[in-house]
């Protein structure tokens, strides 16, 4: 038995993203836990919220998922958070409806935020990628192959478990391979800043190829919250206008620190790279 702690942690903005709710690989169960032991004036869904691409396939919702959905409600009307989703492409069906607002819940495509004297350009970063907008049906031969990634990655870690290894993560090795393989590579993080600077932004805050960072590109912030497939990062904004990268499995281990951290762990590995002809939110090339 482990005492949790009373009082919620409270920040001005919270930014996820990525948490592709309807594959197998999805920490759901971890960003409920997340989310259930903090609070925030601003909640951020930046993009593949729902992975409406793996949902056609199976057709498959489980009540981890619904539970999600009942901790925004909690957000939303107990918290008096404002809840901002944006559109990411594995969540693409919420085009029917765009733009849509609610009270204090809105769903559109991008957003600016106000961090102190900065402002951020807030957008998913899917729509600056000519395979997912033009050649949808190559992205998804690409989800295709990363969806058995994670597959076989889950399989080699159980063996792993079962001989007291460490966890280790497949899918990261196998991007960082492809960059150093690739000549043709198209500076993600580069153009993102360059459209911060078209709406006169001081930052960019995005998700989509599921590795958080927080540096700077020139004279340009670039945040990246990450996902909850892999790495299992959140954003956040204190009260100070500090950003920071949380991921679950250190704050989990200072919330438990004689509890086993859930895999799995990040990596200090290089930089993977976007790879065209693959579905490019996973970065991965099979």
């Amino acid at each position: 038995m482990h005492n949790h702690c009373v009082v919620k942690t409270h920040y001005r903005t919270i930014i996820l993203s990525d948490l592709h709710l309807g594959i197998r690989n999805s920490r759901v169960k971890e960003v409920v836990t997340f989310l259930r032991e903090h609070k925030c004036d601003t909640l951020i869904l930046n993009g593949d919220i729902v992975d409406g691409w793996q949902l056609r396939k199976s057709g498959e919702w489980k009540k981890k998922h619904t539970q999600f959905f009942r901790i925004l409600m909690k957000y939303l009307y107990r918290y008096n958070t404002k809840v901002i989703y944006l559109r990411g492409n594995h969540d693409d069906f919420l085009d029917e409806i765009l733009p849509f607002s609610f009270g204090p819940f809105v769903i559109k495509r991008t957003h600016i935020l106000q961090s102190g004297a900065k402002k951020y350009f807030v957008v998913h970063g899917d729509i600056f990628d000519t395979v997912t907008t033009q050649l949808k049906w190559l992205a998804k031969l690409g989800d295709v192959g990363y969806t058995f990634l994670l597959w076989l990655n889950r399989h080699y870690n159980q063996y792993r478990v079962r001989r007291g290894l460490p966890y280790y993560s497949l899918s990261q090795v196998v991007k960082a391979k492809v960059k150093s393989a690739v000549s043709f590579i198209s500076d993600y993080e580069e153009q993102l800043c360059e459209v911060a600077k078209a709406h006169h932004c001081d930052g960019v805050i995005c998700g989509h190829i599921h590795q958080a960072a927080d540096k700077m590109i020139g004279p340009i912030h670039y945040l990246n919250s990450g996902d909850w497939v892999e790495t299992m990062s959140a954003l956040v904004e204190t009260h100070d206008g500090e950003w920071r990268i949380l991921y679950y499995t250190d704050w989990q281990e200072q919330q438990q620190p004689d509890t086993p951290a859930p895999a799995p762990v990040r990596e200090a590995e290089p930089e993977p790279a976007y790879f065209p002809g693959f579905a490019p939110d996973y970065q991965t090339a099979l």
